[in-house]
């Protein structure tokens, strides 16, 4: 079995992870773009984190903007094997009110501006995505929670919405009534992308508001959640750091294929393969293609 690396993704309002020591700062050259931020790669007691900010040093990149294929793929050349999404969220339920954290186990893509495969012409593959999180993480995860006391529920569907502007109270109606428990802006293809690169993928959901479907209430506004967000951030700290305290040495396989996704997922023969994306491929797919 791999050396287990936890993987570490900050949404909005976490750009840095306290804790962290002998930090070293990787400068990791993706061929698929360029990362949010440098990674950061440290030691919570014996265990290895790799952190990226997905939305960058102060917050520059747009939920649009972020180059999703370039941050798994560094993270996957950074050597993790486990990525946990810490990820602000609206929630679709009164029994999810703010400062909750949902460990969502369904997503739901309404994303159409991105990038969602490291895969296409000259190199096809489909992995499976039924169930998109792995499980054991997901569970570590959540004792990480508890031992923190930290307000969680396990599993919901979150949807994930192309933004940048919050949604509309009929989109919010909408959402709800598809089963969503969350909605976010990053998580998607974002998730996808970890199955495609072969890591364990956990969601933090970690909520700030009830978006715009409480109808004599009013929607979204970012000063509101500002304060729920620095809270948040601090819960998010505490939950690494304990999860960190007790991660195994060796990655654990995971129950749902996270760690062989690609096994029998590339459809292109051999000889139809292009060389050029081959070789962007090296990191993400270089298990199944032999590089």
């Amino acid at each position: 079995m791999a050396k287990a690396v936890l993987g570490v993704i900050g949404g909005s309002g976490i750009y840095d992870l306290p804790g962290l020591a002998e930090v070293e700062t990787l400068e990791v050259r993706s061929p698929w773009g360029e990362p949010s931020a440098p990674l950061r790669r440290g030691r919570i007691g014996a265990t290895t984190i790799v952190f990226l900010p997905r939305h960058g040093a102060g917050h520059r990149l747009s939920p649009s903007d972020i180059d999703y294929r370039a941050n798994i793929d560094a993270l996957k050349r950074a050597g993790v094997t486990d990525l946990v999404s810490l990820s602000a969220c609206g929630s679709y339920r009164e029994d999810l009110p703010p400062g909750t954290f949902v460990l969502a186990d369904q997503f739901i893509d309404r994303t159409f501006r991105r990038a969602s495969s490291f895969f296409g012409a000259g190199c096809v593959a489909h992995v499976a995505f039924s169930d998109p999180v792995a499980p054991n993480l997901v569970a570590r995860v959540a004792r990480a929670a508890a031992a923190e006391d930290v307000p969680h529920v396990v599993g919901g569907a979150y949807v994930c919405m192309e933004g940048p502007q919050f949604s509309t109270r009929a989109e919010s109606v909408a959402y709800k009534a598809m089963g969503a428990a969350i909605v976010g802006m990053t998580n998607m293809p974002e998730a996808k992308l970890a199955r495609e690169a072969e890591i364990a993928y956990a969601t933090v959901g970690m909520v700030t508001d009830y978006d715009a479907w409480r109808p004599h209430e009013a929607g979204v506004d970012v000063a509101d959640i500002l304060s729920v967000m620095r809270e948040n951030g601090d819960k998010a700290a505490r939950l690494i750091a304990r999860l960190a305290a007790d991660f195994p040495e060796e990655h654990e396989a995971c129950p749902v294929g996270s760690d062989r996704a690609l096994e029998f997922a590339l459809v292109t023969a051999p000889e139809h393969r292009d060389p050029a994306l081959l070789a962007r491929l090296d990191a993400v797919a270089g298990r199944v293609l032999g590089l």
